[in-house]
């Protein structure tokens, strides 16, 4: 059984990529799951914030008489909150590399244009294989209109792709009129390869102290079937490698997402409710699967089920809304009731 596949120009033993996340915080942790089957890792972000907010701290130091930015940084996690500072992440990289012999992929984590990009190229020059970039931006602005929205993450792409020699993948909001148009344009700027999709964390309101509190909920499998909506839509229409990421917690999940077209599927949620080892699990239910349904490679099944043989698949999407719609109905009982 060859899981083999092609990730942004890396060949990797299987599908399996540990997502960004705090795993790579541990070479001990990191080496488990390379043990454990997986196939490279992702590490946490550097985020644009943590670097601009060491720019400006070795700026106050030096020539600053006081903090210019102090309202707009109290909404920002202190310094010393990140796990790991910018010269730490480099140095982490590094040792990751000594230890592992997957690819390790670094992340930067931003959505303006700034000094923040030239990171890339330090990550590339401390060793690691491949950069995702996490363009996370929540737009609140309604005097900011999408294509500007667009046109600045295809500069920051274009920039930091054109600035190192290794792969870029970039890990994409689900929130774009067009996402296949503008994968297409991703593919056009640079990138090696597109993440589906980014999970945005909900705040709450705490009604007691009247503040919003910030909260994190791991992924489910439900998460999953908007990924395979728009990998299966993507996928036919572009050449970049594609990842899924969010929801896949079963083998089924990893099969369904290289059926509608991924190259790569991503992991965190089900490895930190499982453990490291829960990647061999999910690679053996993989090789049953496949072994009992007569594929001998993922390169057989990759794609089997995508939407390269409907010509209109927005009509296809439509019927398929419509249909779900049309055949709900309310049972006698709860009529009566």
């Amino acid at each position: 059984m060859n899981l083999a596949t092609n990730y942004l120009g890396l060949r990797l033993e299987s599908p399996l990529v540990v997502g960004a996340g705090p795993f790579c915080d541990s070479v001990d942790t990191a080496r488990l799951l390379q043990d454990s089957g997986a196939a490279a890792i992702v590490m946490r972000s550097l985020f644009e914030e943590q670097i601009e907010a060491e720019i400006r701290a070795l700026a106050f130091n030096t020539e600053s008489p006081a903090e210019s930015f102090a309202e707009a940084t109290t909404y920002f996690p202190n310094f010393t909150e990140y796990q790991l500072a910018p010269d730490q992440y480099l140095r982490q990289i590094g040792a990751l590399k000594k230890a592992l012999s997957i690819p390790v992929i670094a992340s930067l984590n931003g959505a303006r244009l700034g000094g923040w990009i030239d990171y890339a190229r330090s990550f590339e020059s401390a060793g690691a294989d491949a950069v995702e970039l996490n363009v996370y931006q929540l737009v609140s602005r309604a005097g900011l209109s999408a294509s500007e929205v667009e046109s600045d993450l295809l500069e920051i792409v274009h920039r930091v792709a054109s600035s190192v020699s290794i792969p870029v993948a970039v890990k994409l909001s689900a929130f774009h009129t067009s996402p296949a148009n503008f994968v297409k344009a991703l593919e056009g700027a640079g990138a090696s390869g597109v993440v589906l999709f980014n999970r945005f964390y909900q705040p709450d309101i705490d009604l007691d102290e009247m503040e919003v509190q910030p909260q994190l909920r791991l992924s489910d499998p439900s998460e999953l079937l908007l990924r395979l909506r728009w990998l299966a839509i993507i996928s036919p229409q572009v050449k970049i490698s594609l990842a899924a990421t969010g929801g896949v917690h079963r083998s089924e999940d990893a099969i369904k997402a290289l059926l509608t077209g991924a190259d790569a599927v991503q992991i965190v949620s089900a490895l930190l409710q499982n453990g490291p080892r829960f990647i061999s699990v999910l690679l053996k239910g993989m090789r049953d699967w496949m072994g009992s349904h007569g594929y001998e490679s993922v390169d057989e099944l990759r794609g089997a089920m995508n939407l390269r043989r409907c010509p209109d698949p927005s009509s296809f999407e439509r019927a398929n809304y419509i249909r779900i719609l049309q055949a709900w109905k309310i049972s006698n009982s709860n009529e009566q009731t």
